[in-house]
């Protein structure tokens, strides 16, 4: 053995050894014990980690999808996913705690009681051995003191007793008989006191140099066990972390990615693409000089200026206080049930609570939505025709194998997928031709177009329209703001207005005809004309009110733009017969007289 052995160099601390291995045990037991609450943590914080990620995941409400196009919401949703990932690591590092090292620490613990249980007892048994062995000895030892005392005491009673003359010689062979038994007796004691010797010697000699000694070694392996196990178990558990950081490291690099993607100027941009309207600002307020203007001409006069904006919920501008035309809501007066049926169509509700052709909408949102709602409906097209044809072909093959199943089955279906597409196709076509007239809209509204300016003729200021090639902000940005609003407004083409063959006196106007007064728009007699147009866009009229004109033709003004988007016109048929309606305003250029 060397000389780190516990059976030599520890050969009388036997208790003290047997301490010090069971506070080790206790030791191996708290590291795992440890390590089991190191466990319970990574669950606890794996759990947490994915309810976290779980609780900011978007919950799919409205105005969340749409903020999902930010790169930014993105780079968040990437971090999110990767920090559901890093959940998923710190649940292996505990399966893996868990498998690897709590199990063996828990059988290396079992293990090693039960081994250290056996070597105690064993040298508890050896030490009982000696201590026996040694409380003999003193027996022996102490027997043989006291013969050895009587038989010397014997000795001299035989020496008196011989010196003694006075005394008989059976009193002094009496006393001879008694030394020789003591003499005897102490002979004995003393040889099994030698006997007794003889043996402890030998016991304690083999008890301190080999029987403890093993003992005390195999107590060493079991430390040198636990001591080794404890150390294997630590390394162990880094392994484990180690085997996940890989994974945990790439986890961290798509955050850092994530971060990386992220645009400011892009998303900026979509901020624009979101909330754009697609209107100008407004220009300079004109002055109305009041001292220049009679009561007629205040009252007849078409005076377009910008009135003050105030926005709407949807961010867009709504110019309020605009006049509307008496006379064209007179004319239906008397048709409550029509202009109702009118306004219901073009104020038809989505679930949304946006209207179904989106002109409640600004332009450029408006295209936005529709050219959305067209792809959605091309994407519904595309998945209605596969099922047709799925349909057909399945209808095909019952024909040609009439065991398969009967084609008449499929026959229903197949009606009704047709019908859907048509409704489908004919719904597609309506959102195409919304976003064609928006389209020409907005091609005329950013061409090369007439300016207006403003002419004064007894006092009275004409609006007017100039091939010079620059505009007035703030008239055009009002007549876009009108345009725009006319759809869902008082107008020729949602079945307001009317032409001037509808007049009072005509027969077909309303009952009230006899009401109308100056302050209406239609006069018994013709009105003078202020100016003429030229068509930019064929027209066809679609309603009462409105007439169609073609591409170039040219038309007399006979009353201006009111802010609704229509602007009523005259056309000479032949001889003195007149033809007048509206015409909307973006599809003529106007030039009135000076």
């Amino acid at each position: 053995m060397g000389t780190n052995s516990w059976g030599i160099e520890l050969w009388d601390q036997f208790h003290n050894i047997g301490a010090h291995t069971l506070k080790g045990t206790d030791f191996l037991d708290k590291y795992g014990n440890f390590v089991k609450d190191r466990c319970a943590i990574e669950i606890e914080y794996a759990a947490k980690l994915r309810r976290l990620a779980k609780n900011y995941q978007p919950k799919g409400k409205k105005g969340e999808d749409e903020d999902n196009e930010f790169t930014s919401h993105q780079a968040f949703k990437n971090v999110l996913k990767e920090t559901n990932d890093l959940a998923g690591q710190r649940e292996i590092v505990a399966e893996n705690l868990q498998s690897q090292v709590i199990s063996g620490i828990t059988l290396l613990s079992k293990t090693l009681r039960e081994e250290r249980k056996k070597a105690i007892q064993e040298g508890n048994d050896l030490t009982q051995q000696l201590v026996s062995q040694i409380s003999a000895l003193d027996r022996a030892k102490r027997n043989y003191e006291k013969a050895y005392r009587e038989a010397e005491k014997a000795v001299e009673n035989y020496q008196k007793a011989d010196a003694d003359f006075n005394l008989s010689r059976a009193e002094v062979e009496k006393q001879r008989h008694n030394m020789t038994l003591k003499c005897a007796q102490s002979d004995d004691a003393k040889n099994e006191y030698a006997n007794q010797l003889q043996k402890s010697n030998k016991l304690q000699h083999s008890h301190y140099h080999s029987a403890l000694p093993a003992v005390c070694n195999k107590l060493q392996e079991l430390d040198e066990k636990r001591t080794q196990g404890i150390k294997e178990f630590i390394k162990c558990s880094a392994d484990v972390e180690a085997q996940v950081a890989p994974i945990i490291a790439r986890c961290l690099e798509g955050i850092v990615r994530a971060s990386e993607s992220i645009r400011e100027k892009e998303d900026s941009f979509k901020v624009i693409e979101r909330y754009q309207s697609g209107f100008q600002p407004p220009g300079d307020l004109p002055f109305e000089d009041l001292s220049k203007m009679d009561s007629e001409s205040t009252h007849n006069s078409q005076t377009n200026f910008p009135l003050p904006n105030h926005p709407t919920i949807k961010g867009t501008i709504s110019g309020k206080g605009i006049k509307a035309r008496k006379g064209i809501f007179t004319i239906f007066s008397s048709n409550k049930k029509l202009l109702e049926a009118c306004i219901t169509v073009k104020n038809t509700i989505t679930a949304d609570g946006m209207k179904d052709d989106f002109s409640d909408l600004p332009p450029s949102q408006r295209k936005k939505k529709l050219q959305s709602k067209i792809q959605e409906l091309q994407k519904s097209i595309g998945q209605e025709q596969g099922a047709r044809d799925g349909l057909i072909k399945m209808k095909g093959v019952y024909e040609s194998n009439a065991l398969l199943g009967d084609p008449q089955t499929v026959q229903g279906q197949l009606k009704q997928c047709e019908h859907n597409l048509e409704k489908l196709k004919n719904e597609l076509r309506k959102y195409q031709i919304l976003l064609d007239e928006m389209n020409t809209n907005h091609n005329n509204q950013h061409s090369p177009q007439p300016n207006r300016i403003t002419h004064h003729q007894n006092g009275n200021h004409r609006t007017s329209r100039h091939s010079n090639g620059s505009n007035d902000d703030g008239d055009e940005a009002v007549d876009d703001a009108r345009s725009l609003s006319s759809s869902s407004s008082a107008s020729p083409e949602s079945g307001l207005g009317t032409s001037h063959s509808s007049l009072p006196g005509s027969g077909q106007g309303s009952t009230n005809d006899q009401h109308l007064n100056e302050d209406m728009y239609f006069e018994s007699d013709p009105l003078q004309p202020l100016g003429t147009c030229k068509a930019l866009y064929p027209f066809d009229a679609t309603s009462e009110g409105s007439i169609p004109m073609a591409e170039s033709e040219e038309l007399y003004v006979i009353e201006l733009d009111q802010g609704d988007g229509w602007t009523r016109v005259r056309r000479m048929v032949s001889g003195n017969m007149m033809e007048e309606g509206f015409v909307p305003t973006s599809y003529i250029e106007s030039t009135l007289y000076a």
